[in-house]
């Protein structure tokens, strides 16, 4: 069967990571199930529009595991995952579905910023409040790309 590779960038999560450890083949594995949120915009100036594109993610493994500690709701990241069919029968009829199963995930928030989340304290609308957002220049911040992810030093 054939994948097709899915990329979804600049994401945010829509709410907690949720875990659950599953039987698999050797025994207990850890399934987290995320979602993720990302943006599109067509147009320019009146004629802009947005549109935003949820995917439900699957994460295995160690994978899944970093996932649930390290995210929450609201953090941003990158994903990289396939996707595949998930039909079944019911009733004698063919139900038709897809699944997304990340393969990577780049976590893009500094580590403060994903503590803050995660800990609930200021600035969990996006790790920092909006006196400090208004008063660090953009062109002084790393790029999102550029970030270490927030488990890289802990």
């Amino acid at each position: 069967m054939a994948n097709v590779s899915v990329i979804q960038r600049h994401a945010h999560l829509a709410g907690a990571v949720k875990l659950e450890f599953v039987n698999g083949r050797e025994g207990k594995i850890a399934k987290a199930v995320l979602t993720a949120i990302s943006n599109t915009r067509r147009g320019s100036g009146e004629a802009r529009e947005e549109e935003s594109t949820a995917i439900q993610w699957t994460l295995w493994g160690k994978q899944a595991e970093n996932a649930a500690e390290y995210l929450g709701k609201g953090s941003h990241v990158n994903i990289v995952g396939r996707l595949r069919n998930n039909n079944y029968e019911k009733d004698g009829e063919t139900v038709y579905g897809m699944a997304f199963t990340a393969e990577e995930i780049d976590y893009l928030d500094s580590r403060a910023e994903s503590e803050a989340r995660r800990n609930g304290g200021p600035g969990t609308d996006g790790g920092t409040n909006s006196a400090e957002r208004s008063s660090t220049p953009a062109a002084s911040r790393k790029p999102r790309a550029a970030r270490q992810p927030a488990h890289a030093d802990a």
